[in-house]
């Protein structure tokens, strides 16, 4: 989790338990599991896998925990952030780009890359625990994004996205990352 422009924290698991090793065929490492796509209410504009070996719950239970979690990461970065003189209440909902940010946490298992775009579209990328920074890929996506679902005329603000060329591109894009 990174709190600051310096410090992160690089594992939330003990550092007994190995990360496993990257999957055959992830020259990079980069291995996208799967992505979501969250509007500024928590509406979960689009879900999509590429490598999930174990799925243990309901879509929907998953997609309300993952925001959840995004949620409450969001807030307790903001509460504990040193630089800010401004203390507000633990759980208060957040603008977009207020408070201290984070971009990423690891486990031994997968990596959580986040980013949040000013209008409150937040991605959510799940990788191998070895990929790094991810930041530039999640703002490649949000581009894509923003031309072919955003700019889209027949695309209605707030609904799931079911936009074939943003799908195309999106998963050409994530198999360059593999």
């Amino acid at each position: 989790m990174q709190f600051f422009s310096g410090s992160s924290l690089t594992s939330v698991a003990p550092d007994s338990t190995p990360a496993p090793a990257a999957p055959p065929g992830t020259g990079t490492g980069a291995n996208a599991q799967l992505i979501y796509i969250f509007n500024r209410n928590g509406v979960c504009l689009l879900y999509r896998e590429w490598h999930r070996p174990l799925r243990t719950l309901s879509r929907n239970q998953d997609q309300k925990l993952m925001f959840g979690l995004l949620f409450s990461l969001r807030s307790f970065t903001a509460k504990i952030d040193p630089t800010s003189t401004e203390n507000g209440n633990l759980g208060a909902p957040l603008l977009p780009g207020q408070g201290c940010s984070f971009h990423s946490f690891k486990t031994n298992t997968y990596k959580l890359n986040y980013m949040e775009s000013p209008s409150g579209i937040k991605l959510i990328l799940l990788t191998h625990p070895r990929t790094g920074d991810q930041r530039d890929v999640l703002k490649h996506i949000y581009s894509l994004y923003v031309e072919y679902v955003v700019k889209n005329p027949l695309y209605t603000p707030g609904s799931p996205i079911k936009c074939e060329l943003f799908n195309k591109h999106l998963d050409q894009y994530v198999k360059t990352l593999i």
